[in-house]
């Protein structure tokens, strides 16, 4: 038992491994031999899971991110009775989750790697990325036929939503500016003044 309970676990602890390396080295100078000796098993032992650094890449993307655009999809869903507040509450619970230092490692290596893994990023677009600008967009929606946000575009208006809560974590993590303000601070002065450019 205490056998299938390791080899239940190996995954994770391969991913966990994979993550600090990714971290520490960046994705081009991370080794599987460095990912091995950290999740301590050998090079055969993950190749028994994941082929290739890529492979844990979007392993990565599917365990750390994929939950966090399914669980704003249902707030969205849930909350369309009251797309101010919903709005509200996605946009701080996503910069929230992206104030993490670690959370973003996920998002800043796609960035990093965009242009030489292609289909990573595609891969990151339409899993991640999509299904929550879908979701903000039936919520943006759902205010519109409401009353209560003006008539605009919803696809226009996601990515006005959606942009300073991306600027916002790499001004921490990347630029490394104002890390003594809350982030938390930051996006509801965003949000103040995208609710009232959608009030009617």
């Amino acid at each position: 038992m205490r056998w299938k309970r390791r080899a239940a676990a190996r995954p994770d602890e391969i991913l966990d491994a994979a993550l600090d390396v990714f971290i520490e080295t960046g994705f081009d100078a991370a080794r599987m031999d460095d990912i091995a000796a950290r999740a301590g098993i050998s090079k055969a032992g993950v190749y028994l899971y994941f082929d290739s650094k890529e492979a844990l890449l979007r392993a990565l993307i599917s365990r750390e991110i994929s939950p966090i655009a399914a669980q704003l999809t249902a707030i969205a869903e849930a909350g369309a009775a009251d797309p101010e507040a919903t709005l509200r509450l996605m946009a701080t619970a996503a910069i929230e989750r992206l104030s993490d230092q670690r959370f973003f490692a996920v998002p800043r290596l796609i960035i990093a790697i965009s242009g030489r893994f292609p289909d990573i990023a595609d891969f990151y677009r339409t899993e991640i990325v999509e299904t929550a600008m879908a979701a903000l967009a039936k919520l943006v929606t759902a205010g519109i036929d409401k009353g209560a946000f003006r008539p605009v575009d919803p696809v226009l208006t996601v990515r006005a939503i959606i942009g300073p809560v991306m600027f916002a974590a790499l001004w921490r993590h990347v630029l490394r500016g104002d890390l003594d303000i809350p982030p938390a601070k930051v996006i509801e002065g965003q949000v103040d003044l995208l609710l009232n450019g959608l009030k009617p």
